[in-house]
C-alpha cells in the first residue's frame, strides 16, 4: 500500500504515473487538505481519500507531497501514527532527510526525492538521496516506484538543493524559452499557432538528438553553426545580452531558494 500525503500538483502527477505505469487504485492512499479536493481525486482516479494518521498507519510506503512550509505540521501530525519499518519517501524541496527524521522520532527510513512535472507524461527526471537510516533495499524501491514515470538518478543529499533548481525547475526555463521564441516568431510575422509547432518540434528533435546521440551540446551546437551564417548572428547576440550568464545567476538563484525553504 502507498500513501500520497498532500495530493498537489506534483502529488497528483505521481499519483496519476503511479496509476499508469500498474498500480491498482486499490492500493493508493492520498490525502488532501480540503474535503473536494479530496473528493475530486477520488472520482477521477478511484483511489481512497483518508486522514494523513490513517494513510501513516496503513501504508507500507509513505510519500510526503506537501509544500516545503507545510512539513513540519504534517510530520508532527503522522508521527505518533507512523510504524518505525515504513518507508517515507520526501518529495518537498529543499526538505531534508534530517529534517523529516528528527521530527518522526524513530529510526524511519528516509529517501529524499526531487521529481518535475514531466511526470505527467512518463519523461520525469527524478534524483533521489538516502537518509541515514535507508538502505540499498529502500532507495531500490523508490527507484522502482519511479522508473516507470522517468529517468532516475542517485545523487549525495549535498548536491540535491542543485538537483532542484536544475531539473525540479528545469521544465519552467524550457517554457519561458518557448514562450520568448514563440513571441520572436509573432514579430517576425508568423502566426502564433505556426510558431508555436515549429518551436515545440524544434526543442524535441534537439532533446531527442541530444540524449541519443552521446554527442557534447557545443558539438551539435556547432553543427548548427554555418561561419557567416544566420545562427552565428543569432549567438552572437545572445552573447552580448550575457544570456548565458543569466542562465548561471538564475539556476544558482533557485539552489539558493531551496536553501532558504529548508529552514522554513
Amino acid at each position: 500500500m502507498i500513501a500520497i500525503l498532500g495530493t498537489g500538483k506534483m502529488g497528483e502527477a505521481l499519483l496519476s504515473g503511479l496509476l499508469r505505469a500498474g498500480f491498482r487504485p486499490g492500493d493508493v492512499l492520498v490525502t488532501a487538505r480540503r474535503a473536494e479536493r479530496a473528493e475530486a481525486l477520488r472520482e477521477q482516479y478511484g483511489v481512497r481519500a483518508v486522514s494523513n494518521a490513517e494513510a501513516a498507519k496503513s501504508a507500507d510506503t509513505i510519500i510526503l507531497a506537501v509544500k516545503p512550509q507545510d512539513m513540519g505540521s504534517l510530520l508532527a501530525e503522522i508521527a505518533a501514527h507512523l510504524p518505525a519499518d515504513r518507508l517515507v519517501i520526501s518529495a518537498a524541496a529543499g526538505i531534508t532527510t534530517s529534517f523529516v527524521e528528527s521530527r518522526l522520532g524513530a529510526d524511519v527510513p528516509v529517501v529524499r526525492v526531487m521529481s518535475n512535472t514531466p511526470v505527467l507524461v512518463d519523461e520525469a527526471m527524478s534524483v533521489i538521496s538516502a537518509g541515514a537510516h535507508a538502505s540499498e533495499e529502500h532507495l531500490k524501491h523508490a527507484e522502482d516506484l519511479l522508473t516507470p514515470v522517468g529517468k532516475v538518478l542517485r545523487i549525495p543529499e549535498s548536491q540535491q538543493d542543485a538537483a532542484t533548481a536544475l531539473s525540479g525547475s528545469g521544465p519552467a526555463y524550457f517554457f519561458y524559452l518557448v514562450e520568448a521564441m514563440v513571441d520572436a516568431g509573432i514579430l517576425l510575422g508568423m502566426p502564433r499557432a505556426a510558431a508555436l509547432d515549429m518551436v515545440t518540434q524544434s526543442i524535441v528533435g534537439a532533446a531527442i538528438m541530444l540524449r541519443d546521440s552521446g554527442e557534447h551540446p557545443v558539438i551539435l551546437r556547432e553543427a548548427v553553426t554555418s561561419p557567416g551564417g544566420t545562427t552565428i548572428a543569432a549567438i552572437a547576440e545572445l552573447e552580448r545580452h550575457s544570456v548565458r550568464a543569466a542562465f548561471l545567476a538564475a539556476i544558482e538563484a533557485a539552489r539558493d531558494r531551496s536553501r532558504q525553504l529548508a529552514g522554513g
